[in-house]
């Protein structure tokens, strides 16, 4: 999350020149893969939480072009459980022959293996991320009617009344609820969290000024933010959005050590073939690149990454680190 851009290069452009991918999808022989045979029946597309979340959404418009590209169908096949934990797992049981596929967000790569003792993979061992597809950073909102009116409101709120400045969050652990926790850390605050069992619940009450504020990720409140319901005062990413460019970023406001990215990732078994493996990497950023898929996360305020495999699995464990660092020194649990 801290930084994401800059420590993958140069992004997409970088990705794409590293695969030696043509611009255009159009233009695109016929990949070695397909030649090979693969694939030759149905794959499967796992997202470890229910439909309607981000993952889902990103693993419904990849695979739709998915299957335009391979000319075989391509199945999405939600498997929620345990935080994302269940699903995972699932993957990491299935055979590296490219025929399962996960899609998710950070959480059950490095977020979860630090607050579930029973998690039944290793996430750094286990899976193979070839890409970081997406990004987007989180946003501190209020209620349109709350009192709180910029930063300096709420850091003045949560020193004279520490601990009772409510942030709800769609559960323990997930990234609005460790966003609000760096942010307590680095301001010297501490706020009450209060968490849901989704964001949908956590987003009604903050609607209904039930809740003080929240770190939520963009795209989730973008609309209400639009619609004047909720009011934007930060966001987490080290540069501003371009969904909402007149909010500055905690960074301009004073507020250091607090860069914080929702993203999504696509993994498979690890001890895939490696032709196999490149190819996927191929036609996974080749459809990142369609120009109707990055509008839509475009509008939504995504970023497109698509890093490659070395840049996404660095990252990752930069960020398995810097999660585990934070979990520990909050005494954060999943309970």
């Amino acid at each position: 999350m801290n930084r994401l851009i800059r420590r993958l290069g140069s992004g997409l452009a970088t990705t794409l020149a590293t695969l030696g991918l043509a611009t255009s999808v159009a233009t695109l022989a016929v990949s070695p893969a397909l030649a090979a045979g693969f694939p030759d029946k149905p794959v499967t597309l796992l997202v470890p939480f229910p439909p309607g979340g981000t993952s889902d959404f990103l693993a419904r418009a990849m695979g739709a072009k998915l299957q335009q590209k391979w000319g075989q169908t391509v199945i999405v096949d939600n498997r929620p459980g345990a935080t994302g934990t269940l699903g995972t797992a699932q993957i990491k049981r299935a055979a590296p022959d490219g025929y399962n596929i996960l899609v998710s967000s950070l959480g059950p790569f490095v977020i979860a293996p630090h607050l579930l003792k029973a998690v039944q993979y290793d996430a750094l061992k286990d899976l193979d991320l070839l890409t970081v597809a997406v990004q987007a950073p989180n946003v501190l909102v209020v209620p349109a009617a709350s009192p709180l009116k910029s930063m300096k409101d709420v850091i003045d709120e949560l020193k004279k009344r520490p601990g009772q400045v409510s942030f709800c969050s769609s559960g323990n652990g997930s990234s609005d609820h460790l966003t609000a926790e760096l942010f307590w850390l680095q301001t010297g605050t501490s706020g009450l969290h209060v968490p849901y069992k989704g964001g949908g619940p956590a987003i009604s009450d903050l609607l209904g000024a039930q809740i003080d504020a929240s770190f939520q990720n963009i795209n989730s409140v973008l609309s209400h933010i639009q619609a004047g319901k909720l009011r934007a005062l930060a966001v987490t990413g080290d540069k501003r959005s371009p969904v909402l460019p007149d909010v500055a970023t905690l960074g301009e406001l004073g507020v250091k050590g607090v860069d914080a990215y929702s993203w999504q990732g696509v993994a498979v078994p690890r001890g895939m073939a490696p032709a196999l493996r490149t190819q996927l990497v191929k036609d996974m950023v080749t459809v990142l690149q369609d120009p109707g898929i990055q509008k839509q996360f475009h509008d939504l305020g995504f970023e497109i990454v698509a890093s490659t495999p070395d840049q996404a699995q660095a990252f990752q464990k930069t960020e398995f680190a810097r999660w585990k660092q934070l979990i520990d020194a909050r005494k954060i649990t999943a309970d």
